[in-house]
């Protein structure tokens, strides 16, 4: 308890990193539809912000792990953010740079921002974890940055639409200017802030890569891991190809209107991140994700299988506006709805499970971890091969197989086999 008092102050910096996170990363979506206006971008380049940013993942995932365990969370924090500073400098260079010029300033700032996120996940998440003493605080701490990381995604949709505003031909990437000034001055702010905060680090192991296969060797990692990659699939999944089954004829609502019901997934998150955060030190992370993904399960097969003529009314969040807007819809989009509520505490519970008992592997493990985020741009990608040959909710069985592995690994697969001496 007294190890927990001395170290609050790093607590607080660990949560507050965990939101910076959110902003920057959920800059790309709404970029994608400036991207797509100002350079008459397809839907698949507009998307490239979102792109980058996966890619990202994939290459500096292990890195940053090795950087952790060479220089220590903090250091690696404080580059991060140096390395976050010059990404965002880039996709503020791009709304001023004419041409389409500019569409390549802003691809190499969204990459760049990219490996930022990918290093500061790799520090944030075990950190709370092991600040909060691994187990049930561990999770807690997890959630309750979650919560903050949800909160964060919803303020940027809240700015980007107000400053987006109607999208017209004169929509361009300058008109983002403030809320990527916001994002760099909270990271010059971050980065004086965190290199005075004192942070009292856990024992590292010498850089080596037998630390990536010693990580390995610790089957409730290795099968968390692949949990993770197979999560992705359910959180980003789910509201994606819910967005486009209602603008398809049989539905019949309009893009904007699909997004921003879809929005309203999100904030489903932020509810189940605050909840779990709230009882997070006293519920395990096994029962925790165990009881969510049986539920996951079950809301999917049911929005893949209810009647689509059986119709409720579902809200949709009007962030530019501030309005709520009521639409009829199929019963089953309002169980993909709630299916964020589930996946809320999914990420921090197969986090706090798989790198339990790890010791000085824990740094490498994180940077495994974060590159199997990797897996977002694999299955949401498998789910759009099914979903094109075999229609939009029948590809709501690649989710649904995700759920019923991460019930698996709550229940089964995440029982230690040894810990770390």
């Amino acid at each position: 308890m007294s190890q927990q008092k001395k170290q609050w102050a790093a607590i607080i910096m660990m949560i507050a990193l965990f939101a910076m996170i959110a902003f920057v990363t959920n800059l790309c979506s709404p970029m994608a539809t400036i991207v797509k206006n100002q350079f008459g971008a397809s839907e698949t380049a507009g998307q490239i912000g979102n792109y980058a940013n996966f890619i990202a993942y994939l290459l500096m995932g292990i890195p940053s792990g090795m950087l952790i365990a060479k220089f220590g969370y903090k250091k690696t924090a404080l580059a991060a953010l140096v390395v976050g500073i010059v990404g965002l400098g880039l996709e503020f260079l791009s709304g001023q740079v004419g041409g389409d010029g500019a569409y390549w300033v802003y691809l190499l700032g969204a990459f760049i921002s990219g490996m930022c996120m990918c290093m500061l996940n790799t520090v944030v998440n075990p950190l709370l974890n092991v600040l909060g003493g691994g187990g049930k605080t561990g999770n807690q701490l997890i959630q309750v940055g979650g919560a903050f990381n949800s909160a964060a995604a919803v303020a940027v949709y809240i700015l980007m639409g107000a400053l987006i505003g109607e999208v017209t031909k004169e929509t361009a990437i300058s008109d983002a200017t403030p809320a990527l000034a916001i994002a760099g001055g909270i990271f010059v702010l971050a980065f004086v802030i965190l290199l005075f905060t004192k942070i009292e680090e856990p024992e590292q192991a010498p850089v080596q890569t037998s630390l990536i296969t010693g990580a390995l060797k610790y089957r409730h990692f290795t099968l968390g891991a692949l949990a993770i990659f197979l999560y992705m699939s359910v959180e980003v999944g789910t509201p994606t190809y819910m967005m486009s089954y209602l603008q398809t004829p049989e539905v019949g609502v309009s893009a904007s209107v699909a997004g921003l019901i879809a929005s309203v997934y999100w904030f489903m998150m932020f509810i189940g991140r605050s909840v779990g955060g709230s009882i997070g030190g006293k519920v395990s992370s096994r029962t925790m994700v165990s009881v969510v993904a049986a539920v996951a399960i079950a809301l999917l097969l049911f929005g893949m299988l209810a009647p689509a003529s059986i119709k409720v009314s579902v809200p949709g969040i009007d962030w530019a506006n501030l309005n709520v807007i009521w639409t009829e819809v199929p019963v089953g989009v309002f169980a993909f709805i709630l299916v964020g509520l589930c996946t809320s505490v999914m990420w921090g519970g197969i986090f706090n499970m798989a790198v339990e008992g790890l010791g000085k592997y824990t740094a490498a493990a994180s940077g495994i971890f974060m590159t199997m985020v990797f897996g977002c741009a694999v299955m949401v990608g498998l789910q759009a091969f099914v979903a094109d040959n075999c229609g939009i909710l029948i590809s709501y069985i690649i989710p649904t197989a995700c759920a019923a592995y991460i019930l698996f690994y709550a229940l089964i697969g995440s029982k230690p086999a040894k810990t770390e001496e």
